[in-house]
């Protein structure tokens, strides 16, 4: 039906839904009748049961009607009834809690009433500590304020009046307390009793204290323990004073006790009277303080630690000797300490601790006095470490050098008779002579001109150096560099400053010697064999006059008939003696370490201290402040002045030429025998890491000069392209530089240097500029002719320093015996010129200083691919020819 749409519904279809609904009602109530036929006695049953309970519903709701009428009705209900009975009786019931507030608020507010009147009162009577016991009552009433009470305006208007009556109260007190105990730096005054102020009333002194609240005594003991240690306690043990004790007691007036306390004139004044002022300051506070006090064992151990404390920093550590000669008065003084502190600091004060603090202190004085005269001392030092140097206090020192030490006098022993060389330098040239019992004319018998060789014998070897070259053939030195003192000097040397400087006689051992026009190179047993059977053509060609801008187009070695067979005469005793240039620093700092063992071995044979063998012997202590100012040396004075030892070598070869003399003087204090063994192995630690510290600080300087050298080596870059003439410039002026640096170098550390220290430092740094350039040059990949020339120019430059390794113009230099490239570098030069020349020097074995690599990229990088280049090479890498 709902869902027949509205157009849709007509006559005959409603018809047939009212005829359908009939049908199904007709059915519906058909099928009821027969299910009640078909169990009626079942039915029937149920229908009498259901009538039974609707009957008795029926009643049972009358029932529940009549209940709820009689409880609930307004007049005669049970429930009206009694809630208004219930609120009869809670109205009662508030009536008579009200009633009890006000009584117990009446009755607590006439209390409090009562007792604020009764301190009011006492105050004004001036009875405070009535008074204070009142305030007590009074606080504990208001404190005990019912709640209904607490909020009201009268009483927080009793509280601020109790309040009030109360601090009143206190001030007094107060105000009688500052008049009773009474504490300056001039007095401290004791009165027993006092009278309040405005009023009658006198209170006594342990009243007084008694009545004080804990709160406030305690700050007043404080501040009473404060001024004592101040104003007495402390000021008594910093300095000389003079204490008196005055009582007044009269049956009247109050009885009163001072102690006065004035400075002393100290020229007059015995350390131990300050204990005993100590003494009289305590029996003062024993007698007239200690017994009013309420808590007085307390107090009186407050002051145990202040007391100690004063005793030991302003009395017995300020007044420890400096000298040995105080030290028995001093023991005195520590003695009468220990008994104060046994008599009143235990005693008086009652300290029962077990740890005894002077007379700990006391028992090590030993081990104190020491230790503060090693602070002494080392302060000491610091002022000696820490002074700028004074060069008018320096002063040399000789030492004894053996001859089989000197570099130079080995060099001249193989130069002048080879029969003495040690076998180690003929096995590193890896040549041997056919006899070591040959003679000089024997090892010489080069097959040249007798006459030249007699004359050489005659003259002792002069006439090599003064005879001059015939006029067009240039003097052989040149070719290696001997006469460059004769060539124009470098730009850079245009400001005056020349080498010779360098030489002036700081060794003080040999007058100076004129530096001579020509230095002849020593003729080593290298450049012999180099020259061995050489032919008299390569000799003429040596000696061939050669433009000076390029290189000759032979190698042009020394002839051996102005060298080689030169007889050097008798060979030069050097002095065994050296010197050096020590600071007055040093001297002073020697002295001070003599002087402390000195003091430390007085001190153990005194017998003033007694020996604990629980403690370091007597003196251990002192004895090892000598190592410590070594230590103190050690790490102070580089530190101190960085500055000046950084950026000058002769400040700092003159700090390690204090640490090698003072590792020299530490060794031989430790090697007497009056010096005991802890402090003898401490001073052996000093001298040896002294002894590191001089060889690390010569290291480093000498280091740090070849880095510069390399710094400026770097300016040739590496000497490519040096046709080109701006670079061959570049290249020539920091060649030049390198000379002029290694000589200013030379010259300021030559005065403080021992001679052998000297060369070897110098050598060291000249071998890294040659080694440097000989490196950058056999690096080269390619050497044109021009530029072979001028490599030959440069390197002729640094031939000049030769000259710092000659002492006596009658002596060869020997800068072969500290600088190990100098040969090589040497030949380089020569190498340059001729492929004959190399190919003829290795046959003779004179290259044996170059490697075999180095030669083949040499010869590849100066001569074009030839046969003769090839023959060459196959030559060279046969390796180095084996001489018998």
């Amino acid at each position: 039906m709902s869902d027949t749409p509205s157009k849709s519904l007509t006559y005959e279809v409603a018809s047939s839904w009212v005829t359908e609904l009939d049908n199904t009602i007709r059915e519906t109530k058909r099928r009821i009748h027969d299910r009640i036929q078909a169990d009626l006695p079942a039915f029937e049953s149920q229908l009498i049961s259901a009538k039974s309970v609707q009957e008795r519903l029926q009643q049972l709701s009358s029932n529940v009607d009549e209940l709820s009428k009689s409880i609930s009705d307004a007049e005669s209900g049970l429930i009206p009834r009694l809630v208004m009975t219930l609120t009869q009786h809670a109205t009662l019931a508030q009536d008579v809690s009200d009633s009890d507030v006000r009584f117990n608020a009446l009755l607590h507010l006439s209390q409090c009433k009562k007792q604020l009147g009764e301190l009011t009162s006492l105050t004004q009577q001036g009875k405070l500590p009535e008074a204070v016991q009142a305030s007590e009552v009074m606080d504990r009433l208001l404190a005990e304020c019912p709640e209904p009470l607490d909020s009201a305006e009268v009483m927080h208007n009793l509280k601020r009046t109790a309040r009030a009556a109360k601090d009143r109260a206190l001030e007094q007190l107060n105000e009688a307390y500052s008049r009773c105990i009474v504490i300056s730096a001039e007095e401290f005054l004791i009165r027993t009793s006092v009278l309040v102020r405005q009023s009658d009333t006198i209170l006594t002194l342990p009243s007084i204290l008694s009545s004080i609240p804990p709160a406030s005594l305690s700050s007043h003991m404080n501040t009473l323990r404060r001024d004592l240690t101040m104003l007495y306690i402390d000021f008594i043990c910093k300095q000389p004073a003079s204490i008196s004790v005055a009582s007044h007691s009269a049956a009247v007036a109050p009885s009163e006790y001072k102690l006065s306390i004035f400075p002393a004139p100290p020229t007059t004044h015995n350390l131990v009277s300050r204990i005993e002022n100590l003494a009289a300051v305590l029996d003062f506070l024993r007698d007239h303080l200690f017994p009013h006090l309420p808590y007085s064992s307390s107090f009186a151990l407050s002051l145990c630690k202040p007391i100690t404390t004063a005793l030991l920093n302003h009395l017995l550590v300020p007044s420890l000797p400096s000298s040995l000669d105080a030290l028995p008065s001093f023991l005195q003084l520590t003695h009468r300490a220990v008994e104060f502190e046994r008599d009143y600091i235990c005693g008086v004060l009652g300290d029962t601790s077990p740890e005894k603090d002077v007379k700990a202190w006391a028992d090590a004085v030993g081990t104190h006095y020491e230790r503060r005269r090693r602070v002494d001392l080392l302060e000491r030092a610091r002022a000696i470490i820490t002074r700028e140097d004074n060069i008018s206090d320096a002063f040399r020192v000789e030492v004894i050098v053996a001859e089989e030490a000197s570099p130079k006098k080995h060099l001249m022993d193989a130069t002048v008779a080879p029969k003495t060389v040690p076998p180690v330098e003929e096995e590193a040239w890896d040549f041997e002579e056919e006899s070591s019992t040959q003679d000089f004319s024997e090892e010489n018998g080069w097959d040249f001109e007798d006459d030249v060789e007699a004359k050489q014998e005659t003259t002792g070897g002069s006439s090599a150096l003064n005879d001059n070259p015939p006029p067009n053939e240039e003097d052989p030195a040149d070719a290696w560099g001997w006469n460059d003192d004769d060539e124009p000097t470098p730009p850079d040397e245009k400001d005056g400053s020349t080498d010779s400087s360098a030489w002036d006689d700081p060794w003080g051992d040999e007058p100076s010697v004129p530096k001579p026009a020509v230095v002849a190179k020593p003729a080593t047993r290298l450049e012999k064999v180099s020259n061995k059977g050489k032919s008299s053509a390569t000799s003429s060609a040596v000696q061939s006059p050669v433009p000076t801008a390029a290189p000759p187009p032979t190698p042009a070695m020394p002839s051996l008939a102005k060298q080689g067979t030169r007889d050097l005469g008798t060979p030069q005793q050097y002095a065994e003696k050296e010197s050096y240039l020590v600071s007055g620093r040093s001297q002073e700092l020697v002295t001070l370490v003599e002087d402390v063992l000195r003091e430390a071995a007085e001190l153990a044979k005194s017998k003033i201290l007694p020996s604990d063998s629980q403690r370091s012997p007597v003196g251990s202590i002192l004895g090892l402040t000598s190592s410590f100012i070594l230590d103190l040396y050690r790490a102070l004075y580089p530190v101190t002045f960085s500055n000046a030892l950084s950026t000058s070598p002769k400040r700092a070869m003159f700090f390690s030429n204090d640490c090698l003399w003072l590792s020299g003087e530490v060794k031989r204090i430790s090697a007497l025998g009056s010096v005991p063994s802890p402090t003898k192995e401490k001073l052996i630690q000093g001298q040896e890491r002294l002894k590191v510290l001089e060889e690390s600080w010569f290291e480093d300087v000498v280091d740090n000069q070849c880095l510069k050298v390399n710094e400026i080596l770097d300016g040739t870059e590496r000497f490519r392209d040096t046709a080109d003439q701006d670079r061959y410039d570049e290249s020539e002026s920091a060649m030049n530089e390198v000379l002029q640096d290694i000589r200013h170098f030379a010259r300021e550390v030559k005065p403080v240097l021992t001679k052998t220290k000297y060369f070897n430092a110098i050598g060291s740094i000249v071998d890294a500029a040659l080694s440097r350039v000989l490196s950058d040059i056999l690096a080269l990949s390619d050497i044109p002719e021009v530029e072979s020339h001028k490599l030959s120019e440069l390197c002729r430059i640094l031939n000049a320093l030769e000259s710092l390794f000659v002492e006596d113009s009658n002596h060869p230099s020997f800068v072969v015996a500290y600088v190990p490239s100098w040969l090589k570098f040497s030949y380089l030069s020569e190498l340059l010129a001729s492929i004959a020349d190399i190919s003829y020097l290795f046959e003779e074995g004179a290259l044996v200083d170059f490697e075999i690599e180095e030669l083949v990229k040499l010869v590849k990088a100066l001569f074009a691919d030839t046969p003769l280049r090839a023959n060459t090479i196959n030559k060279l890498m046969q390796g180095h020819p084996i001489r018998s």
